[in-house]
């Protein structure tokens, strides 16, 4: 594997929004590889100003495991570029083949640095908790990805829409939370929190300590988005996306082209 041609590579495709052939039907990928191209991608990006605010989970679902064949998540870096305010009016340009997600997303008060992260440490260090939504994207030809792909790819992360409702863990049961998802005004899809992974809050865990193996940290301020509790769904010029989640508000972004 050419590490420094793979990230060219995926750095051209996000440009040009031509997407590339799977990297792992050209050679062997391993998952340390992987992480590795995505981090020189991601230190490309903040060498020209992009600054790190958050992590992204994705994976979580046994569903999305087993598809890839895999029995872990995944997880990418969301920049300051990426992030987007409620009601935001979302430009498409910059993407290839857009999809969405709904999500509870964590913001930090204190560092989190595996190995030996627990749940307790997680709710010590959380600040609030957010409704989101992620806009995943694949500079993949047609989401043809492999566990390996996708993680060289920055977990597929295209943006977030973080909503303007914050609550404190204490006010949740995490698990329990209910969610609808409606699309132009019109219901599509609910989930409950126990979705992603059983509890939100052992996908943060998890994070922590996964990134830990690279001597990264989860830091104050930082937002983490924990994993999609349902489908991901395409998105088309001129969609309205809302998610309402029971006892934590509501989430909602437009599309554009």
């Amino acid at each position: 594997m050419d590490i420094k041609q793979t990230v060219h590579l995926l750095i051209e495709a996000e440009k040009t929004k031509k997407a590339i052939e799977p990297l792992t039907s050209a050679a062997t990928v391993t998952k340390d590889e992987a992480y590795r191209i995505q981090l020189e991608v991601i230190n490309y990006k903040r060498r020209n100003g992009a600054k790190v605010v958050g992590k992204k989970i994705g994976l979580t679902s046994k569903a999305m495991q087993e598809m890839l064949g895999v029995n872990i998540p995944d997880y990418g870096h969301l920049l300051d570029s990426m992030i987007y305010n409620e009601d935001a009016v979302v430009s498409l340009q910059n993407t290839i083949q857009p999809k969405v997600e709904f999500e509870i997303g964590f913001v930090l008060k204190d560092t989190l640095k595996g190995p030996g992260v627990t749940i307790e440490d997680v709710v010590k260090a959380t600040d609030y908790v957010v409704p989101a939504i992620e806009i995943i994207d694949s500079r993949i030809k047609d989401w043809k990805i492999a566990f390996e792909d996708t993680v060289a790819d920055n977990g597929s992360s295209a943006g977030a829409i973080i909503g303007k409702s914050k609550k404190k863990l204490e006010e949740l049961d995490l698990p329990n939370v209910q969610m609808n998802v409606y699309k132009n005004g019109e219901f599509i899809d609910s989930a409950q929190g126990s979705a992603v992974m059983g509890n939100p809050l052992e996908a943060v865990v998890w994070l922590a300590n996964e990134v830990g193996v690279y001597d990264i940290s989860l830091n104050p301020g930082d937002i983490i988005l924990a994993g999609a509790l349902s489908k991901a769904l395409p998105i088309v010029h001129g969609d309205h996306f809302k998610a309402e989640f029971e006892n934590l508000g509501t989430v909602s972004a437009i599309f554009k082209n």
